[in-house]
């Protein structure tokens, strides 16, 4: 069974800044590989493809990558941040 993901205030907030989805950063937890972060914490991105203009600059990019924050508790996974990278390649 899989575990739940939470999102902290702090990483809804990110989200709607940076122009990540719900479903992108859940995706990106459950398929991507997790690599160790600072303090514990674990990170996974994923590349999903965009082809529309950026919420940051306005400028037109073909690809966004969607990287998540988290904590990996025992019974549920806790997003702290979400960061967003928009590109061509």
């Amino acid at each position: 069974m899989a575990k739940n993901i939470i999102f902290s205030r702090h990483a809804k907030q990110q989200m709607q800044l940076r122009g990540a989805q719900e479903d992108e950063v859940i995706w990106a937890i459950r398929t991507s590989v997790w690599n160790f972060a600072k303090r514990g914490k674990l990170t996974g991105k994923m590349r999903f493809d965009f082809a529309d203009y950026s919420p940051i600059n306005q400028q037109f990019y073909q690809y966004k990558t969607v990287e998540v924050v988290f904590v990996d508790e025992t019974d549920e996974i806790i997003v702290i941040t979400v960061k967003v990278y928009y590109h061509n390649s």
